[in-house]
C-alpha cells in the first residue's frame, strides 16, 4: 500500500507499508526521485509523520547531494566503460565508437539508441564475467537478467538467478567484474559474512578499491537519463 504526504515544510514524501519493515525508514532515491518513507503495517500513519519531520534536516541535506538528472542528448559527453565519449549524429546504422566519439544514427532519437546500446554492452560483459568467476568456483548460474534498478548494483536469488544494473556498462569494466564477482560470490554464500567476502576476495582480490569507486560515483551513473531533451 502506498500513498503520499507533505511535511510542514513543503517537502513531498511517498509512504508505503511493507510486512517485512520492522522500523521506520527513509530514504532518497539516487534518481532524484521522491522520498520514500517505509512503515511496519502496524505503525500508525501519525507516527510516520512525525518521524518523517524529526528527520527533515537530514532530508532536505540528501536530497541536495543528490546529481541533478543529465540527459543523453547529441553533443553531450557520456561515460562508457569509465572514459568519457561524445554523443555524436551520423551516417551510421548501428552505434559504433570513433575515437572520443560515439557515433549514433542521425535519424534515430539518441536517448533510447544510446539506452539500448548500454544493455547490450552490459549484458555482453556481464556474460562474460559471471561465466569466468562461476567457473572458478565451478558452482553454474540459472540465469542472467539485467534491469534498471535504483537500490542496488545487482542480486542472486536462491535459485541461481543473477541480476544486474545495465548502468554498471558505464562504469570502468574492473568495476563491473568485481559487481559480477560479487554476485557470484553469492552462489556459495547466500549473505555478507566473512566467508562470503573472502570468497569475493579470491576471485578479484583489489575488490575493496573497486567496491569504494562504486560508491563514490554510483550516483553519477544512476543521474543520467535517456529520453531526448
Amino acid at each position: 500500500m502506498t500513498g503520499e504526504i507533505v511535511l510542514s515544510d513543503g517537502l513531498r514524501l511517498l509512504v508505503r507499508r511493507s510486512g517485512r519493515a520492522r522500523r521506520m525508514t527513509l530514504r532518497v532515491p539516487r534518481d532524484g526521485g521522491m522520498a520514500v518513507l517505509t512503515l511496519p503495517r502496524s505503525a500508525a500513519l501519525a507516527e510516520g509523520r512525525a518521524f518523517a519531520e524529526s528527520k527533515a534536516g537530514w532530508l532536505r541535506s540528501a536530497a541536495e547531494r543528490v546529481p541533478q538528472p543529465l540527459v543523453a542528448a547529441h553533443g553531450v559527453t557520456l561515460p562508457v566503460e569509465g572514459r568519457g565519449l561524445i554523443l555524436t549524429p551520423a551516417a551510421v546504422r548501428v552505434v559504433s565508437v570513433e575515437g572520443d566519439r560515439l557515433l549514433l544514427p542521425a535519424s534515430r532519437p539518441s536517448g533510447p539508441v544510446v539506452q539500448a546500446f548500454l544493455k547490450h554492452l552490459a549484458h555482453q560483459r556481464l556474460t562474460l564475467a559471471c561465466d569466468t568467476h562461476a567457473g572458478s568456483l565451478r558452482l553454474p548460474y540459472r540465469a542472467l537478467v539485467l534491469r534498471d534498478t535504483r537500490s542496488r548494483w545487482g542480486s542472486c536469488s536462491h535459485d541461481g538467478r543473477l541480476m544486474f544494473s545495465w548502468r554498471l556498462a558505464m562504469a570502468p569494466p574492473e568495476v563491473l567484474d568485481y559487481v559480477a564477482a560479487h554476485e557470484v560470490a553469492h552462489l556459495a554464500q547466500m549473505d555478507h559474512s566473512p566467508r562470503f567476502w573472502a570468497t569475493v576476495g579470491r576471485l578479484m582480490p583489489e575488490y575493496e578499491r573497486h567496491r569504494g569507486w562504486l560508491r563514490k560515483n554510483g550516483s553519477d551513473l544512476m543521474a543520467w537519463r535517456f529520453r531526448d531533451a
